[in-house]
């Protein structure tokens, strides 16, 4: 087996449920391309509190993941009434920042996929900064990097 592969199967990843609500539709109840960036947003706060930290107990100690970067590729589009799995998983991790890869599927059906990039910073100064030591650990483990 190859080491990607390993990687990749190694990896912790976080599946949620969304149902789609009138308010994120058009007039013809196609959901707006905008809010799939919502909808990685629930996923990957999902995916860190599976590594022991909720998103707002790494704020308290005082650190932030400032997002630089977005992508997306959208497929067939979500509709109104619809419940749709945002997967997320950590795709890469450095020793300053990551990058979550998510996909949006209904069953079988991809709908959109794509990537965040984050960059660890100190809540007080807004400087970036390494992994903050605490995290190093439960993140390599979601990256499937056990240290």
């Amino acid at each position: 087996m190859k080491k990607a592969e390993w990687q990749h199967d190694e990896k912790t990843r976080c599946t949620v449920d969304v149902e789609v609500r009138y308010a994120e539709t058009d007039q013809m109840g196609i959901v707006h391309h905008a809010n799939y960036i919502v909808w990685f947003e629930l996923a990957r706060t999902a995916l860190c509190e599976k590594s022991g930290f909720h998103y707002s107990e790494i704020e308290r100690l005082g650190y932030f993941l400032i997002v630089t970067r977005v992508e997306v590729r959208y497929g067939q589009p979500a509709r109104y009434g619809e419940t749709v799995q945002v997967d997320c998983w950590l795709e890469r991790l450095t020793s300053r920042g990551l990058r979550f890869a998510y996909r949006v599927h209904h069953g079988d059906t991809s709908l959109a996929s794509g990537a965040t990039e984050h960059l660890w910073c100190v809540a007080e100064t807004g400087k970036p900064c390494r992994t903050p030591e605490v995290l190093r650990e439960p993140f390599a483990r979601l990256a499937g990097r056990p240290e």
